[in-house]
Order: C-alpha cells, then sequence, then structure tokens
C-alpha cells in the first residue's frame, strides 16, 4: 500500500484521516517520521493547507495530504475561520475555544446562530508539484446555545447538525466519517485521484 503523509499532530485529524483512508493509503504523520511544522501565513484554508502539504512533502520525500478546516461563524463575520484552532489564543484548547464561541454569542437569537464546518484539502505527489489537487467542501450547522456530547474534538460539542437533530459530539464515528465537511472533502479527493 502507497504510503501518505497527513500534515498534522492533531490526533482527531490522524483518527479520522486514517478510518477514511482505511485500504487505500498507508497514513503516517508528521510526528511518525520527525517532519517539522511550518507558520500557517496564509489568509484563507486552502492557502494554508498548501503550505502544509509543501513542508510535509518536502521534509518527508511522500505524497503529503493537508487538510485546513475550521468553523466558520456568520453571527461573528465568518470569525473563528482559520484561526479555528487557537481562537482563545493556545493552539488547541479546545475547551476556551468552544467556551469563547459560546461567550461571544450569548446575545444572538435562535434563527441566527448559523454556521459551517469548512475544509480544504490539498493532495502534492512532491513539495513542487505544480498541480495540487484543491478540494473545499462545508458541513451546514447551528450554534448551540451549550456543550453537548462526548463524541469528536473541536467545536462538536457546540456544532448542532439540523439533519440529525444533534450535536456533532453526540454522532458516532462513522456517522460523522460519512458527512461532515471533511468527510465530503475527502471523498472528493478520492475520485479526483480515481483511486
Amino acid at each position: 500500500m502507497k504510503k501518505i503523509i497527513l500534515a498534522s499532530n492533531n490526533p482527531g485529524k490522524i483518527k479520522e484521516f486514517n478510518a477514511m483512508l482505511k485500504g487505500v493509503y498507508e497514513v503516517v504523520s508528521m510526528g511518525d517520521i520527525k517532519v517539522k511544522e511550518v507558520p500557517e501565513t496564509g489568509l484563507t484554508f486552502v492557502e494554508n493547507a498548501l503550505i502544509k502539504a509543501r513542508n510535509a512533502a518536502a521534509q518527508s520525500g511522500l505524497p503529503a495530504l493537508s487538510d485546513d478546516s475550521g468553523i466558520v461563524v456568520d453571527a461573528l463575520n465568518g470569525k473563528p475561520g482559520i484561526y479555528s484552532a487557537r481562537y482563545a489564543g493556545d493552539h488547541g484548547d479546545d475547551e476556551a475555544n468552544t467556551q469563547k464561541i459560546l461567550d461571544e454569542m450569548t446575545h444572538v437569537p435562535d434563527g441566527q446562530r448559523t454556521a459551517r464546518f469548512w475544509c480544504a484539502i490539498v493532495f502534492v505527489e512532491h513539495a513542487n508539484d505544480p498541480t495540487p489537487i484543491i478540494i473545499q467542501r462545508g458541513w451546514e450547522g447551528v450554534i448551540l446555545r451549550q456543550k453537548v456530547g462526548k463524541n469528536g474534538f473541536g467545536y462538536d460539542p457546540i456544532f448542532y447538525v439540523p439533519t440529525h437533530k444533534k450535536a456533532s459530539a453526540e454522532l458516532s464515528a462513522e456517522q460523522k466519517n460519512n458527512i461532515s465537511h471533511r468527510a465530503k472533502a475527502l471523498q472528493a479527493l478520492l475520485a479526483e485521484l480515481q483511486l
């Protein structure tokens, strides 16, 4: 099976990608082969995903897959967007990040709490690949008023999924891996790669 490096050290993302790519690619993480992170200096999800993919490919010599994803909240003018992982200050502090959104949206009425998870996935064969594959997908939902559920990671406990009438954190991993922004983007990528 062909090896591919996932340009991430996020255990939640690594678990999701491994589950979705099982039998297609052997996924290795940046930590598995000591790839150093690079600053995400882009202004969009696509720019950041491309920066991370090229960096991982350059340091590992493997084809690289990267995603940059986050939550886009309409009532907050698209925030936190590309800053989702560090919205409250410290990178990856899920508890503080979700609480900050809940605090900022205290007075937002129920009909105006729309949001979406957004994912940009980039695949490069090598660091200088002139034709990267770029896929973007969204997952529509509503910001809850309090945290619900124990599954998933990040903003899952405050993201209500109308189609399933529950929070993302109440979905099983299998359910989420069929309908999420990342799942949709990865399915489109696999189709693009014609695997």
